[in-house]
């Protein structure tokens, strides 16, 4: 009996053990060391490269502004519209929104996330049209892998679109991406990496500036006669003799004449400094060559790859805007056709395109001068409907 009660005490006198993951110090090790990108969603990247990355938040911007500073023309088979429903609905979307508004929104949208989303109100020619969030935006794919419904949810609760007979209420316009059926691919994933670094650098030269920036020189006090320091009374006098006859303007490229005892020490950059400013510059170049922007176009230094700045907005607009463009007026007009009930189509005016008015006054005199064509299969190569009278 009295073994037992001593064992009870004894039990009762150690210490409570501590709980804790067996796989704990596996992972602490496993993680020393490690490079730490961001995370690669929507709203993280959308943080990283466009709210917090001048070089992602200006190459959207211009794919996105340029993209819906594009004309549009609508035509069908026979004519080109001058005046259409159509037409009017895109002029003034919805009351909060013009057309301009209206596309720089989605292309915005589609270079942020990889995909597009527009929303038709209304039966027949939709009343309005409107841009929905694609980070707020899920698909809902059937048993054969086609989408059903689109849900759009915000705070907690969300609105379902059904995708079934007559003309669909969403207009989905997806970048490719080789590994997702339903989603599309963004530039920003694919800078991911880059904008981790340019942003880390930033980082870097705010923390130089903070804690560690360097003067543009030191003067070193070498004492004589065994005398360490310098008095308080010769630490004034130097200190006031250098704020007013070496600082300023006006005093910029004074010689500085030093005392016995005085010797001036310049610094600068050390070359890891100098390093890291072109790893730097060599981030923003990758990020703008994801967005298919030509870094001359952002101020990126040592970029030299176009002779001038009109060639390189000539080829920006060639392999990046208009491409772009051209595949959202498809789309669209695919979608609103369904809507209307006919059949149009909507694709840029490339002769109101300035950046491309030597390529096509070139085109026009080209076509004009072959007079083995006829006046209809001109206008076909031109991209015109045929004329009333042919």
């Amino acid at each position: 009996m009295g073994w037992n009660m001593f064992r009870r005490d004894r039990k009762a006198a150690e210490p409570a053990e501590a709980k804790a993951s067996a796989t704990g110090p596996v992972v602490a090790w496993q993680n020393m060391g490690r490079v730490a990108w961001s995370a690669r969603d929507t709203s993280s990247l959308t943080r990283s490269g466009f709210v917090g990355n001048p070089v992602g938040f200006r190459a959207v911007k211009l794919i996105a502004e340029a993209g819906a500073a594009v004309p549009l023309v609508l035509q069908d088979a026979e004519r080109r519209y001058e005046a259409h429903p159509v037409l009017d609905l895109l002029r003034r979307p919805n009351p909060a929104q013009g057309q301009a508004e209206l596309f720089e929104a989605f292309y915005g949208q589609l270079m942020l996330s990889g995909d597009g989303y527009f929303e038709a109100v209304g039966d027949g020619v939709p009343g309005e049209l409107h841009v929905l969030r694609s980070d707020r935006m899920k698909l809902v794919p059937g048993a054969d892998g086609w989408p059903v419904a689109y849900e759009y949810g915000v705070g907690g609760k969300a609105h379902r679109f059904e995708m079934g007979e007559g003309a669909a209420p969403i207009c989905h316009v997806k970048a490719f991406h080789p590994q997702d059926d339903h989603y599309g691919l963004s530039p920003m994933v694919a800078a991911a990496q880059a904008l981790d670094v340019h942003n880390a650098a930033s980082r870097w030269s705010k923390g130089l500036l903070d804690n560690a920036a360097r003067p543009s020189g030191a003067i070193v006090y070498r004492g004589t006669d065994g005398v360490s320091g310098m008095g308080n009374d010769q630490y004034e006098r130097l200190v006031e003799e250098i704020e007013s006859h070496h600082m300023g303007a006006r005093n910029a490229g004074r010689p500085m004449l030093l005392e016995g005892g005085l010797d001036w020490k310049p610094m600068g950059f050390s070359p890891s400094d100098m390093e890291f400013q072109k790893t730097k510059e060599a981030a923003a170049r990758e990020i703008a060559v994801a967005f298919g922007v030509p870094p001359m176009l952002l101020g990126i230094p040592g970029e030299a790859t176009f002779a001038n700045y009109a060639e390189a907005h000539r080829a920006f607009y060639r392999l990046t805007v208009l491409p772009l463009v051209s595949r959202v007026s498809a789309a669209v007009s695919v979608w609103l056709s369904e809507h209307v009930g006919e059949e149009l189509v909507l694709k840029p005016d490339l002769d109101q395109v300035p950046a491309l008015a030597a390529e096509r006054d070139a085109q026009w005199a080209r076509v004009a001068g072959a007079d083995f064509l006829t006046a209809g299969e001109k206008r076909s190569l031109l991209g015109l409907p045929a004329a009333a009278d042919e």
